[in-house]
């Protein structure tokens, strides 16, 4: 049997890596579940070192008892007085087949649920099943930390952890790699003296070279480098209903202002709500490019966009749940009473299946941004969308963009001259005679002709001219808001499109090309107010200018992306590597450098340095050696190998006894048969399995006098 501090460091990086989720779930919903993986391990095991007949069966104990404790841990309302169910069973399977892709479909922190988390102690488990066989099992206890490494893989897959993180994991996992050797090292040497001294040796020696594997890794992973995640390419399905566009249906809306829509109640301004992004035009249609997630506990703001330290929140109570699109803001943060799904770039909220009216409270991140700053901030040229085709775009219209602004060069200041243009020239249509229509026959007739159009209309000529001068443009479809407080009701006649516009550091900001007044609730330092503020400080047409272009600031990017690294998985499979390169070059090579010393010795001492040889060569073939024994002894012991070791040795001790006896101490005749001697039972071990000769290379034991 293996040693306890063997096992425990076996378990450590088997059960351990699942905590490298923290990222994703946070740290405290994992804790529970992978120490009980952890725990039921080492009773497992302990068990069997107690009761011999119980190692067969080792395997299957760790992964029932595993599972037993998960489903108490997390599966306890599926069970039936704490046992096991149907419903525990199909939920045990789902944990294996789909909470990885749930997982992977959500924002991350993700929800705590089981239906997401479960995969993560599932795959712990089966890592310390493995772990453990292998310890047990395999005489390169290096092995054993292979799953555990896998657990790290993948937990590194869904998202890289970096800095001061990713350099303590290395270290850590090189740390647990040294105590399993030094625990497997010194299981062959008696209790005294000697343990300390090989406990050193080999502890020492692979801290340096864990901890060379972590400054390797920060200098071979830029902080800049683009790090691979599953979750990139992951999104949740989109709810199969099939419904007309907000925007199309705002004439009929209109038609009926006094319908109520639905109901908030917050003491925050609110200066509108949002229900969809349109950001694809294909001539005729706008459509959303939604990519939707589950949305977790919370959605963090972009880590380019600054945002004030509290968020607002509001109760929204709704009573038009078959729609998919929920009242949202642009930076919502969390949803409590629902589970929908978010739209990350746009802030859409959409519920699946609704039925009946719904309830919920959103809390929402507002911008930080002076007037004077966001008057003369850039365009965001990275924005996922709102650079989009355009479809055949008529006549006169390119020049109509050119001509609105003047051919200023892309910035936030050109769109609000390209706003002021369209209000100046165009007015917003009123009564029951209102034009329809958001297509390019309809907004060419509307800009060129008509000059006279819905709030659908303005904010799709809006993004449609935006787009042909380089600013980055989409509609949002939703409601102005009616002031702040308990119970504001919300009516068709606040339904209202805009087009937004991605500005630098700040977000996709709303524009009124119809100047349409705001909801009554956007006040104080809100983004709305902030805007009429950039919008009131716009110069006059003559004294437009081109915005400054930025400085260039690369020599400070520089600077400041040294202040962390980035570098998911290479600090740890290069910690780990140069372990194993460590250990399948420096055994060998140490072997070499003993023989040579061995073979240097001066008459006595180099005969018995063959014999020291010999010896140690067939310790690593498994022939039992001790210190006592003779060279005839060992000769007997070898029986099992091939006939040329034994008749090596047989030589061999004849010159062990010429060098013991002599008067006048070995010639260099026999120390060179002494060493002739050897070769021939290298050449009969060379005839060994091959595997045998990888297990004698590499078996570190070996470097060590024998004790026993």
């Amino acid at each position: 049997m293996t040693s306890r501090a063997a096992t425990v460091a076996v378990l450590l990086a088997s059960a351990g890596p699942g905590l490298f989720f923290a990222p994703v779930f946070g740290l405290g919903p994992l804790v529970l579940p992978l120490a009980l993986v952890a725990a039921t391990g080492l009773v497992v095991v302990e068990a069997c070192r107690r009761w011999q007949a119980l190692v067969p069966w080792r395997a299957v104990l760790v992964l029932v008892v595993g599972l037993l404790a998960l489903v108490l841990a997390l599966l306890f309302p599926t069970t039936v007085g704490g046992l096991p169910t149907g419903e525990t069973v199909r939920a045990l399977a789902a944990g294996l087949t789909d909470s990885w892709q749930l997982t992977l479909q959500s924002t991350w922190p993700a929800r705590a649920d089981p239906e997401l988390l479960l995969f993560v102690p599932l795959a712990a488990l089966a890592s310390v099943v493995l772990g453990v066989e292998l310890l047990g099992r395999s005489r390169w206890p290096l092995v054993a930390l292979l799953p555990g490494l896998a657990l790290l893989g993948l937990s590194q897959a869904y998202v890289a952890l970096t800095g001061l993180t990713a350099m303590l994991a290395a270290f850590g996992f090189a740390v647990v790699a040294a105590v399993l050797l030094t625990a497997t090292s010194v299981e062959t040497v008696p209790r005294g003296t000697g343990r300390p001294v090989v406990a050193a040796l080999v502890m020492v020696p692979t801290l340096v070279l864990g901890g060379a594997g972590v400054l390797l890794g920060s200098a071979v992973g830029p902080a800049d480098r683009q790090v691979f995640s599953l979750r990139d390419t992951r999104f949740a399905p989109l709810p199969p209903d099939r419904v007309a566009s907000p925007l199309d249906e705002l004439p009929d809306r209109v038609r009926n202002p006094d319908q109520e829509v639905f109901t908030y109640s917050t003491n925050a301004p609110v200066d509108r709500w949002r229900l969809v992004v349109l950001d694809r035009f294909d001539g005729t249609n706008w459509t959303p490019s939604v990519q939707p997630r589950r949305l977790g506990t919370e959605l963090p703001p972009a880590a380019s966009v600054t945002v004030l330290p509290v968020e607002q929140s509001a109760h929204v109570e709704y009573a038009d749940p078959e729609r998919p699109w929920l009242p949202s803001q642009a930076l919502p943060a969390s949803v409590t009473g629902l589970a929908p799904l978010v739209d990350e770039t746009s802030g859409t909220l959409l519920l699946s299946g609704g039925a009946g009216p719904v309830s919920y409270d959103l809390s929402w991140w507002e911008p930080d941004v002076a007037a004077d700053v966001l008057g003369r901030a850039a365009v965001d040229s990275t924005a996922r969308t709102g650079f989009g085709d355009l479809g055949n775009v008529p006549d006169g219209i390119v020049t109509l963009a050119r001509d609105a602004v003047r051919d200023t060069r892309p910035a936030f200041q050109t769109a609000l001259v390209l706003e002021r243009f369209l209000r100046e020239n165009y007015s917003l249509a009123t009564g029951d005679d209102l034009p329809s229509g958001n297509g390019w026959p309809q907004l060419s007739a509307f800009l060129t002709d008509t000059r006279r159009g819905t709030t659908a209309q303005f904010a799709a000529a809006y993004v449609v001219l935006a787009r042909i001068i380089g600013l980055p443009a989409r509609i949002a479809v939703g409601y102005r808001a009616s002031g702040a407080g308990r119970d504001v009701v919300v009516h068709n006649r606040d339904v209202l499109a805009w087009p937004e516009v991605a500005v630098e550091g700040v977000g996709w900001v709303p524009l009124d090309p119809a100047g349409v007044p705001s909801g009554k609730g956007g006040k104080g330092d809100g983004l709305a107010e902030v805007t009429a503020r950039a919008r009131d400080n716009l110069p006059e047409p003559d004294e437009v200018r081109d915005p400054e272009l930025p400085e260039d600031s690369s020599a400070d990017a520089d600077t400041d992306s040294g202040g962390g690294f980035s570098f998911p998985f290479v600090p740890v499979s290069v910690a780990v590597a140069a372990l194993l390169v460590a250990w399948l070059l420096g055994a060998p090579l140490a072997r070499v450098v003993r023989g040579r010393v061995r073979r240097r010795g001066p008459g006595a001492r180099a005969v018995a340095g063959a014999w020291a040889e010999a010896r140690d060569r067939l310790r690593a073939h498994g022939v039992p050696c001790s210190a006592g024994m003779t060279v005839r002894d060992l000769a007997g012991a070898s029986g099992a190998l091939d006939r040329s070791v034994v008749t090596g040795l047989h030589d061999l001790a004849r010159s062990v006894d010429v060098a013991l006896w002599s008067r006048t101490g070995p010639s260099e005749a026999t120390v060179g048969e002494a060493w002739s001697a050897v070769g021939e039972v290298r050449r009969g071990l060379a005839r060994c399995p091959w595997p045998a000769r990888v297990r004698a290379a590499l078996d570190l034991r070996t470097l060590l006098r024998p004790w026993r």
